[in-house]
């Protein structure tokens, strides 16, 4: 831009001392009495198409934007930005028709509910023991059990989140007709820390949903949910140490399994709770779901 510019000046420079040096004719008017001399109206005019140039109508300044909409936030926004802010608009309306209640299940037995975004924690205290049962929504939705896919299908097995479990107004009139999905169900990992507190360690379960027993509801009397691990592990700290024996119950011994069961049905984990925790799981996973949905359309609008 600045060796254009020197360029420019020097070549007007010249033109002006060449025109100086000639001799006017007498029928043209005298410098200064027709509106100046020719050197600088051709410094004027290169100064205005230098100008024009850097302000983007030239190819020195060039400002070609891809080929979007704006709306005055200074990010990009294109068609496929506002076909996808209108689906997710319509997504959101869905999602709240079918959503149960904005208010959370109650948990029976004196439970205290404590969230933190995905994360849940409910603490029971009675006759000097603290109870805590913490779990996280995140993947804690279980995969489908389809049968296996016919031909043309093979690709539905990559289908995300939305694809497997998230049916908008569209997809819901194509399978009139065709067979109900499952209803879509929370089933987390949940850890219970049973903490007396006049000692110093709390004992740890780890306990799962076997995807077996989902769904069973009353048909007979196991337990809808199993121990995977035992531990003690200290009070005191908030990271638990991995040098702490770990009890896996694969291997373990039936009986002694079953007396770990009856500890934590006295302190209130049991099939009642189980069941009560699998539905305020499902509430919170369904609203934090749709609050992504929320957060995702306001990114996409602005």
């Amino acid at each position: 831009m600045l060796r254009l510019l020197s360029r420019v000046v020097s070549s007007s420079s010249r033109l002006a001392s060449r025109a100086a040096s000639l001799p006017l004719p007498s029928t043209l008017p005298a410098a200064g009495a027709g509106g100046g001399t020719p050197g600088i109206r051709g410094l004027t005019r290169s100064m205005w198409l230098l100008c024009s140039s850097a302000s983007g109508r030239g190819p020195l300044g060039s400002s070609r934007r891809l080929n979007g909409l704006s709306c005055g936030c200074g990010a990009l926004h294109t068609e496929g930005d506002k076909a996808f802010a209108e689906f997710l608009t319509d997504e959101i309306k869905e999602e709240k028709k079918i959503q149960k209640s904005s208010n959370l299940p109650k948990m029976s037995g004196g439970w205290e509910v404590g969230l933190n975004g995905t994360e849940a924690k409910l603490i029971r205290k009675v006759d000097g023991e603290k109870v805590t049962v913490s779990f996280n929504i995140n993947s804690s939705i279980p995969p489908t059990m389809d049968e296996e896919p016919q031909e043309g299908q093979k690709g539905a097995e990559n289908e995300g989140h939305a694809g497997k479990w998230r049916k908008s107004a569209d997809s819901a009139q194509k399978l009139q007709g065709q067979k109900e999905q499952p209803e879509i169900i929370s089933t987390p990992n949940f850890v219970v820390e049973v903490t007396k507190l006049s000692n110093n360690q709390s004992l740890v379960f780890d306990c799962h949903y076997p995807e077996d027993e989902v769904g069973r509801g009353d048909e007979d009397d196991s337990d809808i949910f199993a121990i995977r691990e035992v531990s003690f592990q200290p009070t005191a700290e908030e990271d638990w140490k991995d040098t702490s024996f770990t009890l896996n119950t694969d291997s373990l011994d039936w009986a002694l399994y079953d007396h770990l069961m009856d500890f934590l049905a006295d302190r209130g984990i049991d099939n009642t709770f189980a069941d009560e925790l699998v539905e305020l799981s499902t509430a919170v996973e369904h609203q934090e779901y749709i609050k992504f949905l929320e957060n995702l359309s306001s990114f996409i609008k602005c």
